[in-house]
């Protein structure tokens, strides 16, 4: 399975790489190909690392604009002309997608997904990982939408949330199997 992840190319404290690199090693071992910024940095860097090193193949989609910042040792890198490019790619390469810890720009992938999702544009299965409660006051918010008829679907059907990345594997595992 292609799984997409989302997460941060900054440096991160232990409460994010730690359980991050546990994830990766899952994703790697069970075959999986992750599928990803493409950034040699950060926790982009340390979930590349897992993945590899477990077995699994990376497939990093970044772009032009960060070339300088792409990870060398891949099976394959593609450079997107913008932004807008790079997550139709991401999209389009992925069976599935899980969001980690992040800032901004996974931020706007993450729910640029999961209104694509609202819409029934992909049927993909969506993960938030809640690493250390990061996102927490998002679901928080989401849950809000829901209550206040904001969302018309039920934010369960949108996205699962877990902070277990072994429970992260097992559902996306599932949800492609079943499709």
């Amino acid at each position: 399975m292609n799984i997409c992840v989302f997460l941060s190319a900054a440096d991160l404290d232990q409460r994010y790489t730690r359980p991050a690199r546990e994830f990766a090693e899952r994703l790697g071992r069970g075959g999986h190909t992750l599928v990803w910024g493409g950034s040699d940095t950060g926790l982009m860097n340390v979930v590349a690392d897992g993945v590899q090193e477990t077995g699994g193949r990376l497939i990093g989609i970044s772009v032009e604009f960060l070339r300088d910042k792409a990870r060398g040792n891949v099976d394959e890198m593609v450079f997107a002309k913008d932004l807008a490019q790079r997550k139709a790619l991401l999209l389009g390469r992925s069976d599935a997608i899980v969001v980690m810890a992040g800032g901004l720009g996974t931020l706007d992938e993450a729910t640029d997904f999961l209104e694509q999702r609202k819409h029934e544009l992909h049927t993909k299965p969506v993960v938030l990982l809640n690493t250390a409660g990061f996102y927490s006051g998002l679901v928080l918010q989401l849950r809000r939408m829901e209550e206040e008829g904001f969302l018309p679907v039920s934010l369960d059907d949108l996205v699962f949330v877990t902070d277990d990345g072994a429970r992260a594997i097992a559902y996306l595992e599932e949800a492609v199997a079943t499709g």
